[in-house]
């Protein structure tokens, strides 16, 4: 016999069933009307945004809003990159498994998760402490241990147990690329930063091809919020 309380186990069960559905249908939109219509198609990086659930990292007053092409508003004036912008970071700097990646700017540290399942380790610098205490509780729930958060101002990198990175990516836009930076990556590493000032950014991808030599290359044209604290323009040629 079928009570009441049967009934409504299987009610919400079934309600549970249809909004995993559409959550899953929500992750696959993204992915296939924002992500590769911006010219992500390395199916690696595809599916580590399947793997990394995105929604796990959005502040729960905005997670409705977790796979729109929109940034998303964090803590202390700062917010969470587009879901587009962000498979853009992970394609064009082409992360490996044996490299080390250094973050400036963790925000709700659902990039340095994505970079993460792509590297040996991830330095993620943070400014302000309630969004490193945001980044490390988000990392730690879900279970990414490959992933050091730090309480630091990181406009002029970091110095770390690692002598220099082979990526670094810059979460905030710069007028110039600082000199100290440049100078933090191996000789065939690679720097993704938003180079310029509004209204005119320029994603850009910086390799080091030797000890004092670096190619440039421009992505694509975008306007993020500005890293804080930046160090002020210089005459370093690259």
């Amino acid at each position: 016999m079928t009570t009441h309380f049967d009934k409504m186990l299987f009610l919400a069960s079934d309600l549970m069933t249809n909004a995993a559905m559409n959550l899953e249908q929500a992750r696959f939109n993204m992915i296939e009307q924002q992500i590769r219509t911006w010219d992500v198609l390395d199916t690696d990086v595809l599916q580590t945004l399947v793997d990394v659930r995105r929604e796990e990292f959005v502040p729960l007053a905005y997670r409705n809003l977790a796979f729109f092409d929109c940034e998303i508003p964090l803590p202390c004036g700062e917010n969470m990159l587009s879901p587009k912008f962000e498979g853009r970071i992970l394609q064009e700097t082409a992360i490996a498994k044996h490299e080390t990646v250094l973050e400036i700017g963790a925000g709700s540290g659902y990039l340095a998760a994505l970079m993460a399942q792509r590297a040996r380790h991830v330095t993620t610098v943070e400014i302000e402490a309630e969004l490193c205490a945001l980044a490390s509780k988000n990392l730690s729930a879900y279970g990414i241990d490959n992933v050091t958060v730090v309480n630091a101002d990181g406009a002029l990198g970091w110095a770390s147990q690692d002598a220099a990175y082979d990526v670094i990516v810059l979460s905030g836009s710069v007028p110039v690329l600082p000199e100290a930076l440049l100078k933090q990556i191996k000789i065939g590493g690679r720097i993704f930063a938003v180079v310029g000032n509004a209204p005119i950014m320029s994603a850009c991808l910086i390799t080091r091809m030797a000890e004092d030599a670096w190619d440039t290359q421009t992505l694509f044209e975008s306007s993020i919020k500005p890293l804080r604290n930046v160090a002020a323009p210089s005459r370093f040629q690259f």
